[in-house]
């Protein structure tokens, strides 16, 4: 594509650090998986497989085969990973993962508080064997942490040993960091923006437009996560000026007139 059109934004190859995508699996078949695959591998770098859909998934393990084999990354939702911790389960936890062969882990504590010093103490734990990434901010619209609150808290999860960390949003784009009509909370995404290394943060964006507003602000390379299966081809074309909402974005000057 990029031999035939000059001015399309470079996109790392995959392993890449930055510019990832998050693809969120609701409890899609097997088939589905395949099919999503068949045309979305080269362009998803993980799948979380949402909330605790691996527990009522039929066939969920063979799914989880599809996508190591197409070389996308798997892992389970972090309310799963809550599920247990709320049960004192974390070492069956631990098991669980073994199980599967899950080797990436998110941790979280979106929707049942976990005191912040032990949230950490997970990640240091879980770190250890495994690859980490930590999602910050709370799922509940009466949980409301500052600019400043979100920063340090997704510095002391990196410092803890998350290799990135996920900015809240749901998988409906409402709450976190964006205001209740989907909006950016701009407050909020300035702060981190300025004090965390846009690398080491998964913004995550399920609607269109939030996805256009970070490619137009952060670049085509931003990491963007809670993307739809059937979204990931458009967010693509999104990231290389190909959709209308970016279409000016990477052209000279001379072009845009």
């Amino acid at each position: 594509m990029k031999k035939v059109l000059p001015f399309l934004p470079e996109r790392p190859e995959k392993p890449r650090d930055s510019g990832l995508t998050m693809v969120m699996d609701k409890g899609l078949s097997i088939r589905e998986a395949e099919d999503f695959m068949s045309v979305g591998s080269k362009y998803t770098d993980f799948v979380k497989l949402g909330f605790g859909t691996s527990m009522v998934t039929p066939g969920f393990s063979k799914k989880i085969s599809v996508y190591k084999k197409a070389g996308v990354i798997p892992y389970f939702g972090g309310t799963l990973f809550e599920a247990f911790v709320i049960r004192k389960m974390f070492r069956e936890y631990v098991k669980f993962l073994d199980k599967y062969k899950i080797d990436l882990v998110e941790v979280s504590d979106g929707s049942y508080d976990i005191d912040a010093e032990k949230k950490l103490e997970y990640i240091r734990k879980l770190s250890k064997h495994r690859t980490v990434i930590s999602e910050v901010g709370s799922k509940k619209k009466e949980v409301v942490y500052t600019p400043e609150q979100w920063v340090a808290m997704m510095k002391a999860e990196l410092d803890a040993g998350s290799v990135k960390v996920i900015a809240e949003a749901r998988e409906s784009g409402t709450t976190g960091i964006y205001n209740e009509d989907g909006s950016i909370n701009n407050s909020i995404i300035s702060a981190i923006s300025q004090h965390v290394k846009l690398e080491n943060v998964i913004w995550e964006a399920p609607m269109k437009s939030q996805q256009a507003w970070f490619i137009k602000h952060f670049g085509a390379n931003v990491n963007l996560g809670n993307i739809a299966p059937n979204e990931i081809i458009p967010l693509e074309t999104l990231r290389l000026g190909l959709r209308g909402d970016t279409f000016f974005q990477f052209l000279p000057d001379e072009l845009k007139k």
